[in-house]
């Protein structure tokens, strides 16, 4: 299947999941687009799967709509239970994120020695438009940014924001699920108490080098037997 058919399907998908991420939240195109830095028409042309945001874009409307970003590699509709957040300056992140992942995309690139030809005929995306994209002068849309990163050798995932209060706020709600997948054992156990010290105690461990697991593990042993 050719990249041009591959990123057609994918925005037709992902138009779906924003729409109704946006209907669930009771928000109009206006507030979405206004915090994503676009305008309605262009987020119309999205969930119209016409185009397709950048991921800076997808990052601010999850952290908007209190979504985890995984929402939008999903295939499921969500309820429309979504907590208001407080205002913030939500489209000055785009642009910065932007330069990040262009810098990213381009440290990738070069790490595995492609040159921006290669990656022109790998994809159909003409070499100037592939340098700008590189230079952050545009946001990248998703399905174009998945396909560089799988010619690449990485994944999309690795250019999730990590540092600013989204990024922050993203790895919290990925922590959250994955604590839902525990079994119901573990979930009472890590949440009593009274068992903080084996928890704090294994995440000491967890930093240790293997060496220095061996030697705690021979002084164990010395110990009981």
């Amino acid at each position: 299947m050719g990249i041009e058919i591959v990123v057609s399907l994918r925005n037709k998908k992902l138009g779906l999941l924003l729409k109704d991420a946006r209907l669930a939240a009771h928000k109009t195109l206006r507030e979405c687009a206004n915090v994503m830095g676009i305008t309605p028409g262009i987020l119309q042309a999205c969930e119209q799967g016409r185009r397709a945001p950048s991921l800076p874009e997808l990052e601010i409307l999850a952290y908007f709509l209190n979504l985890p970003i995984s929402h939008f590699w999903s295939s499921e509709t969500i309820s429309d239970d979504v907590s208001p957040l407080e205002s913030m300056h939500l489209d000055v992140l785009v642009g910065i994120r932007n330069r990040m992942i262009a810098a990213l995309l381009r440290k990738q690139r070069e790490d595995v020695g492609v040159s921006l030809k290669f990656l022109s005929e790998q994809t159909g995306i003409s070499s100037s438009r592939l340098k700008a994209y590189e230079m952050g002068e545009t946001g990248i849309p998703v399905p174009i940014l998945e396909s560089l990163m799988t010619v690449l050798d990485a994944r999309v995932e690795n250019l999730f924001d990590r540092t600013s209060p989204i990024g922050k706020w993203m790895e919290e709600k990925k922590s959250i699920e994955e604590f839902l997948k525990l079994s119901n054992e573990l979930k009472l156990f890590v949440c009593k108490p009274v068992n903080r010290p084996y928890l704090e105690l294994a995440l000491s461990l967890s930093g240790l080098s293997a060496e220095k697991l061996r030697s705690v593990a021979e002084g164990l042993l010395d110990i009981t037997l």
